[in-house]
């Protein structure tokens, strides 16, 4: 298991969701100027230099539960609002769609370019907004630095650690299925044509070579794809032609996006068994978690602009019913993570924190202190 592989998963599934809500923004006729806010406060929470800092310190990943924490509390960010079933949905699709990128990358080392592509998206989003732009490119110098000069078996490392958080994962999704990328039981068709990787050559030739290193004999042989050489390799740089289009935004075009849980028996399985199995890293995910919470900086709606709900769904009532069919092993029991600043909350929490002798970890500052808290009432 890679330690570096957290900064990339986060980064993507950020991505994917600020496609999915844009789109949504857009199929509800959410006024110009309220998506717009919606979007720059998410990223701004999501690119913030402290929860960026806590984000690239080399760590394990950990359970899906303690990401998709995460998640509900940056997709609230602003003002919007989503209930239970269309964040599950949001998050399933977020899920999903990354695999799909990840699985299809020709180089391990292609996950980069499919962050970077997400990263431009992001920049498209808030071209309004200089400030919250230099946060993400501060983002793009970090991915840059840390893994810029990586080698290969790093990368296929990373590449391992992020299939085995989704390989338990095989939710259809309505789009890949038109677009025949996936299979009705949820596996992901991969693809026999195309462009080969970078540096490689097109299959079809077998070369024999004596105990001297010289080549005596070819063989050829149908290898039944139709793949062709890389035009070039995608560019690293901060602008620059990523060739790669994984990770591009698939809803730019207005598509009605469903996810379907029949066939997902053993991701049924799989994710029973993590609700039910006591988990080892319980303390270390909780103090993960009020680190990152920690270093959110929620913005809570100012002045009299009112809130509005966002509906994942096409219809209210398809909504309801998802929240009513979807089985109870398969909904995941977020979290509910309030700041206060109550000073016998923070004396409890002391108290608590002593028991768990942490050590070799900074002192937690108040609104960490009680987010930590705040999950342990939850739990």
């Amino acid at each position: 298991m890679s330690v570096r592989t957290l900064p990339l998963l986060f980064l993507n599934l950020g991505g994917e969701m600020l496609y999915i809500l844009d789109q949504r923004l857009r199929a509800q006729n959410i006024p110009g100027d309220k998506a717009r806010k919606v979007l720059n406060d998410i990223i701004s929470t999501m690119f913030n230099r402290k929860f960026m800092e806590e984000l690239f310190k080399p760590q394990e990943l950990y359970s899906k539960k303690a990401l998709r924490t995460v998640y509900d509390r940056l997709a609230h960010a602003s003002i919007m609002r989503l209930n239970q079933a269309s964040m599950d949905k949001l998050y399933d699709l977020m899920t999903m769609a990354f695999k799909y990128q990840v699985l299809l990358c020709p180089r391990p080392k292609d996950v980069l370019l499919v962050t970077f592509n997400h990263l431009d998206a992001i920049k498209g989003f808030i071209q309004d907004s200089p400030a919250i732009q230099h946060q993400v490119e501060e983002t793009f110098r970090q991915l840059t630095e840390v893994y810029g000069g990586l080698p290969a078996g790093e990368f296929q490392l990373i590449r391992q650690t992020l299939l085995i958080f989704f390989q338990d994962l095989h939710i259809r999704v309505s789009i890949f299925l038109k677009d025949k990328v996936q299979n009705s039981n949820g596996r992901f068709v991969l693809p026999v044509s195309g462009p080969v990787p970078w540096g490689t050559e097109v299959p079809g030739l077998i070369r024999m070579f004596n105990d001297k290193g010289k080549e005596v004999k070819k063989v050829e042989f149908k290898h039944g794809g139709h793949y062709v050489t890389a035009p070039k390799e995608g560019s690293f740089e901060l602008y620059g032609d990523r060739v790669l289009k994984l990770g591009t935004n698939m809803y730019s075009m207005n598509r009605p996006v469903e996810t379907h849980m029949s066939g997902a028996s053993k991701s049924l399985a799989s994710r029973t068994q993590e609700s039910i199995a006591p988990n080892p890293l319980a303390k270390e995910e909780l103090n993960f978690l009020a680190r990152l919470m920690g270093g959110m900086e929620i913005k809570k709606p100012s002045g009299p602009e009112p809130g509005f709900r966002l509906n994942l769904f096409t219809t209210d009532e398809e909504e309801e019913y998802a929240a009513l069919t979807r089985p109870e092993e398969l909904s995941y029991e977020v979290i509910n993570i309030q700041a206060t600043q109550d000073q016998q909350r923070n004396e409890e929490l002391a108290r608590i924190m002593g028991e768990f002798e942490v050590t070799d970890q900074p002192r937690q500052s108040a609104s960490k202190g009680d987010d930590l808290l705040a999950m342990m009432d939850e739990l």
